[in-house]
């Protein structure tokens, strides 16, 4: 399905997308990430995630930190001083354990999983393992020609994310490119025994496993350069492939929605027809095995951004009581934040 620009009856402002499914540029909201916090922007290479019950956005900006933005998107806060979260987070995952919340965060350059309270304390770093705890050979055979200690795109983690006392960490941007798991045992997080993947092309094995969602008992897993979203047990048996993802689409990383019925997939571009034309790049709203939206911000008149690195749904609870639907922007490779609003699809016959 192409994403084209729709007029609205009652203003001129661009909108992409179909369906229920149509979005524009909120250019106020985009604009108040701060002017500290915009100096780092163009580093931008990470994601978002939130507390469900304050609706507070927690993400990182490389050099700048880790941030926490408003439920109705307004105040940006950099949270805690430590130096390592000035590294890039590449992916994070709020979650709660044993009535205690949390952030856990993945760092790609710095090879690191932190454990991080939601003032800014990191409680707990994550390192390379050593290749002995896994019951998974190809995993433990992987990790123990390193040294420890040793650095160099070995643990290059790229998510991570919780389900059921448990995280979930994907390690895409190395030749070890598995799921991993995590346990606490005594307030300490260590290595779990579950873990699977690694490179190749057969059923359960990555092309750069890059983003991770929990989402109703199942493990989703961004296969970027398979050009697929799997979907797995918590256990690791893989149980579909998803269909309907468009031919060429590296996808980045995966959300859903909580009061709409669609996923939302962004590739990091289409190796098809739009290679060469980086504003074309789409975010894809997906469902029953099917694209039913495709939004294009390039036709919002965003400047600077380029590669929807991840893409996050927002719900901002409203005066009058309704929700209002945004989606978050991480841009990627001359870093952008952005803000998209949801609006009523005018006149846009249902496909």
């Amino acid at each position: 399905m192409a994403g084209h620009v729709h007029k609205k009856a009652r203003t001129e402002t661009p909108t992409s997308g179909q369906n229920d499914a149509v979005f524009e540029w909120d250019e106020e909201l985009t604009s108040r990430m701060t002017p500290e916090a915009r100096a780092f922007e163009e580093n931008m290479h990470g994601g978002f995630n939130e507390d469900p019950e304050t609706g507070l956005v927690y993400t990182g900006i490389p050099g700048y930190g880790l941030v926490q933005i408003s439920h109705d998107l307004k105040i940006w806060t950099r949270i805690g001083d430590d130096e390592r979260l000035k590294g890039n987070i590449h992916g994070i995952v709020f979650f709660v354990h044993k009535g205690e919340k949390f952030l856990a965060v993945a760092q790609n350059n710095d090879e690191r999983v932190l454990v991080v309270g939601l003032n800014g304390e990191v409680k707990q770093e994550l390192a390379k393992p050593d290749g002995t705890e896994f019951e998974f050979a190809e995993a433990n055979d992987y990790y123990k020609q390193y040294a420890p200690g040793q650095k160099g795109k070995i643990f290059s983690c790229t998510d991570v994310t919780y389900l059921d006392g448990v995280l979930y960490v994907v390690t895409g941007y190395c030749a070890g490119d598995f799921v991993l798991t995590a346990v606490e045992e005594g307030g300490v997080w260590k290595w779990g025994q579950l873990a699977w993947g690694g490179k190749g092309d057969e059923p359960g094995k990555f092309k750069t496993a890059h983003g991770v969602t929990a989402y109703e008992g199942h493990i989703y897993v961004a296969n970027r350069e398979a050009h697929q979203v799997n979907k797995f047990s918590p256990g690791g048996e893989l149980v579909e492939v998803l269909k309907g993802i468009p031919e060429g689409a590296r996808i980045c990383n995966i959300a859903k929605p909580e009061h709409d019925e669609y996923f939302i997939f962004n590739p990091l571009e289409v190796l098809t027809k739009e290679q060469d034309k980086p504003d074309r790049y789409p975010i894809y709203c997906w469902a029953a095995d099917k694209v039913i939206s495709t939004v294009i911000p390039g036709d919002l008149g965003i400047p600077v951004l380029r590669h929807c690195h991840h893409v996050w749904p927002h719900y901002v609870r409203m005066a009058d009581g309704n929700r209002q639907l945004y989606l978050l922007i991480h841009g990627w490779n001359v870093g952008k934040f952005a803000v998209l609003k949801h609006v009523p699809n005018y006149g846009e016959p249902k496909m």
